[in-house]
């Protein structure tokens, strides 16, 4: 019976080691599964973070380059504006200078035309004095006519005066 009790216990503990088997292999399947998913939720989190970081990246790689893109062209901007800058002083000057030639060119020219008046005014008064001193001389030649022209005209009346006297003194003694 010893033989009979220690098959009986082979066999027990043939089907207790297949079923703690079976257990076992029931429990590290689920084991196994449960592990799995976890780390499956796991990886697909930080698969997800990670696509997160890498767009994070790729976005503030974007906004640094397009910022880059934004310095050159204010740069850019900025010496063209002081180009410009630059182009307008250069024809403010040009002009100022422009106004200043003309300025002396005017200026010039009014100062020819002041010497051309003072001249004239020279001229006339020159003019004037001439005719002041014509006018005087008219007025002493007049005034000596007009003695001439008074002594004619006593002389003219006495010898009317005389031939009448005559003619007067004739009829009475003719």
């Amino acid at each position: 019976m010893a033989l009979a009790h220690s098959t009986d216990d082979a066999q027990l503990q043939e089907k207790i080691a297949a079923v703690v088997h079976q257990i076992l292999q029931g429990e590290a399947r689920r084991l196994i599964a449960e592990q799995l998913e976890g780390f499956v939720r796991e990886n697909e989190r930080r698969a997800r973070e990670l696509t997160l970081m890498e767009r994070v990246v790729r976005v503030e790689e974007e906004l640094k380059a397009l910022r880059e893109a934004q310095m050159a062209h204010f740069h850019a901007a900025d010496k063209r504006f002081e180009a410009l800058q630059r182009e307008v002083i250069a024809r403010f000057e040009a002009m100022d200078k422009r106004f200043e030639a003309l300025q002396r060119e005017m200026t010039a020219r009014f100062e020819a035309v002041d010497k051309r008046f003072e001249a004239m005014d020279k001229r006339f008064e020159a003019s004037e004095k001439r005719f002041e001193s014509l006018q005087r001389e008219m007025d002493v030649r007049f005034e000596a006519m007009d003695k001439r022209f008074r002594m004619l005209q006593w002389f003219m009346s006495l010898g009317f005066a005389a031939v009448l006297a005559l003619m007067t003194i004739l009829r009475i003694f003719s």
